[in-house]
């Protein structure tokens, strides 16, 4: 009897790995709070074999997610100040924070509901957590601005107040962005009650030093409503005392209230994210992960976890490992092979995360500046690399550009930058040239900021006026952007100038070479369009040399060929007599060897031009057929052709006078044989006074 009755002991204690298990664990997994309640050692052993037998079974499952609630629950509860690092680990290496974030988020916003003066704590727990799992982080965020919402809209001010300084204090972290504060501000001062301002005094008690630092504009902003309500006088005197108390604690730096306690500054700046999460989003809140949820694939899941928590608490515990692995490195030599092929697959990464980091916070220093030589101070204390500085320009640009309407603030920004070394000078240089060649991208308002600021660069001399080699002022190379960019552009340095300066720069004969684009005189016709250009903007008084140009350049053009003709003449003395071909180019040539021809002896008063190049002929059409010549854009004649069956097929000239110039022209044309058009080819030479 009694060995029966020790063998019924036995298998009421140790059930197998079959049905008596089974329905153990189902006995203890009945309620939510897991049953009746068991001993820790029974559970253990029970959880242990079941772990053998099935570890994916659902009741197996079911308590490993109540054991994971109460290690998470009892953790958090036992983190403080003093402990918080042996914390850490511990919650990492007994729970699994990926499969219990949401029970994690849930203990840590109740536990801090009713231990307000261990927020700093539990939002340093949170930050250090958010830098390995940055969705936990995320969540925690999401649950906090829902539970912001939800009890402002049902006038809950307990919760109101506990959740904003958690909030308060993971803005502090850099874990929740500074603009959700500003909202929540904003939110809170559009409409003054004596319960919303003094939410907002104690919120922006918490969060002051920060906003200080890293956004004073919009601190100020915060504080000039803070004064209006004050002024307004709608609330009460209590209330009022309140934001008298807190324009002092202001003016003492928040000494009271510092951004992070020291012994709680455990993260990294550069280690930490940030989530931007604004007070209207749509919040995915996934109350799901809080209860428990079947994994079918809860094995591979939980080794997935472990091999992640091992790098994550390996980190430590390898230095130790690390060290004796390089002196044992050292004793040994090195394999140069292995040390090539190593460097061969050297990785690169092509993301650009860097850059965009470096980007967004070049934008935050840019906009939490309170002038510009704070924040030049501030960019030059990032020690930019030198492959990047040219970034940084472009962001004070892009910046610039982003403005309702040009500040001086940013045109200040990039002298001072030019003025303090010469690199920041060829940057910006180089900006001038890209912006301008993409200047059609940009709508007309960020135009019109790109090219004040330029224009403030190049008024102060920051940077060098050569630049203006790329602009090429003629109807073909412009378009209606860069002409309205150029308009801009000058307009901004007259009125930093003055017309007299501006001219008198512009007419430095040193510069002239970074000039000739702009101020072509190559073709009349893209000097008459510059000059027409510069005088619509009102910069006429820069078009003078181009004008005394218009005036000479017929007489330059006629000297020129002259010279060049004299040239080919004394070239061709020698081969004149063995021309006899039909070629009209030249007239010793013509009269010589074509018995077709017609040629009229030149008078001593004028000259040939054997060079017709420059003749267009083109029909007018009117009683009789003509063919009207032009030399250099001026009508110098008609070919009028008789109708008839007795006309001699001779092409006559009509004398015309040049525009302007009052000159009589005569052409001497050879006979034509066909009906067709007269054309240049049919032009024997051209005979015009000496003095055109």
């Amino acid at each position: 009897m009694a060995e029966e009755r020790l063998a019924k002991r036995k298998r009421s204690t140790s059930p197998s790995t079959g049905e008596g298990l089974r329905d153990a664990l189902a006995k203890l997994s009945e309620t939510r709070a897991g049953g009746a309640y068991v001993p820790p050692a029974r559970l253990k052993a029970l959880m242990a074999e079941a772990a053998r037998a099935d570890p994916g079974s659902i009741e197996y499952q079911r308590m490993s997610w109540e054991a994971l609630r109460k290690s998470i629950t009892g953790l958090v509860n036992k983190v403080a100040a003093d402990n918080i690092k042996f914390i850490v680990p511990e919650l990492f290496a007994g729970a699994n924070l990926i499969r219990g974030r949401g029970l994690f988020c849930r203990s840590i916003m109740h536990a801090q509901e009713f231990s307000l003066p261990f927020t700093p704590v539990f939002a340093a727990l949170a930050a250090i957590v958010n830098t390995k799992l940055p969705f936990v982080g995320e969540l925690l965020v999401t649950r906090l601005v829902s539970q912001f919402r939800r009890s402002f809209r049902r006038n809950d001010k307990p919760k109101c107040h506990a959740t904003l300084q958690f909030l308060a204090h993971l803005v502090n972290q850099r874990v929740a962005h500074e603009l959700l504060a500003l909202e929540i501000l904003v939110l809170l001062l559009e409409h003054p009650t004596d319960d919303s301002v003094e939410l907002a005094v104690a919120f922006m008690r918490e969060v002051g030093q920060f906003l200080a630092e890293e956004a004073p504009k919009a601190c100020n902003s915060v504080f000039d409503r803070f004064r209006a309500v004050l002024y307004e006088g709608q609330i009460s005197v209590r209330v009022q005392y309140m934001i008298e108390v807190l324009a002092q604690t202001r003016k003492e730096n928040f000494k009271d209230n510092p951004r992070i306690p020291e012994q709680l500054d455990l993260v990294e700046e550069d280690d930490q994210v940030t989530h931007q999460i604004a007070l209207d989003d749509q919040l995915k809140l996934e109350e799901g992960l809080n209860i428990f949820k079947p994994d079918p694939n809860y094995v591979e899941n939980e080794e997935k976890y472990r091999q992640i928590k091992a790098e994550i608490l390996g980190e430590d515990q390898s230095e130790d490992d690390n060290e004796e692995e390089e002196e044992d490195e050292e004793e040994e030599e090195e394999d140069p092979e292995s040390a090539q092929a190593a460097a061969q697959y050297e990785i690169e990464d092509r993301t650009e995360t860097n850059l965009v980091n470096l980007r967004r916070t070049i934008y935050l220093v840019i906009m939490s500046s309170l002038d510009f030589e704070e924040c030049v101070h501030k960019l030059l204390k990032l020690n930019v690399r030198d492959e990047w500085k040219g970034e940084l320009c472009n962001m004070v640009i892009e910046c610039c550009s982003q403005e309702r309407t040009y500040s001086k603030f940013y045109g200040h920004i990039g002298e001072r930058l030019c003025k303090l070394n010469r690199l920041w000078s060829g940057l910006y240089e180089e900006s001038f040239r890209t912006y301008y060649d993409t200047i059609h991208r940009y709508e007309t308002n960020r135009l019109r900021n790109i090219a004040r600021f330029f224009g403030c660069l190049l008024a102060s001399e920051s940077i060098s006026w050569t630049c203006f080699e790329i602009v090429h002022m003629t109807e073909d190379d412009t378009t209606s952007s860069s002409r309205i960019f150029i308009k801009i552009l000058f307009n901004e340095m007259q009125s930093l100038l003055g017309l007299k300066t501006l001219v008198a720069k512009f007419a430095e004969p040193s510069m002239q070479d970074a000039f000739v684009n702009m101020f072509p005189k190559a073709d009349p016709k893209d000097t008459r369009f510059s000059i027409n250009y510069f005088t619509s903007i009102g910069l006429g008084a820069l078009t003078e040399d181009m004008r005394e140009y218009l005036k000479t350049a017929p007489r330059m053009i006629m000297e020129q060929r002259e010279a060049e003709l004299a040239a080919r003449r004394a070239g061709d003395d020698d081969q004149s007599s063995l021309s006899d071909s039909g070629s009209y180019s030249s007239y010793s040539s013509y009269s010589s060897g074509s018995s077709r021809s017609y040629s009229r002896t030149p008078s001593s008063r004028g000259h040939r031009i054997h060079d017709l190049s420059r003749l267009e002929v083109g029909p007018i059409l009117s009683r009789h057929r003509h063919d009207r010549v032009r030399l250099g854009g001026h009508t110098v004649g008609l070919f009028h052709r008789e109708e008839g069956p007795t006309a001699d097929r001779h092409r006559h000239v009509v004398d015309h006078t040049v525009d302007h110039h009052r000159h009589v022209v005569n052409l001497t044309v050879g006979r034509h044989h066909h009906d067709a058009d007269l054309t240049v080819d049919h032009i024997t030479e051209l005979i015009l006074p000496t003095g055109l």
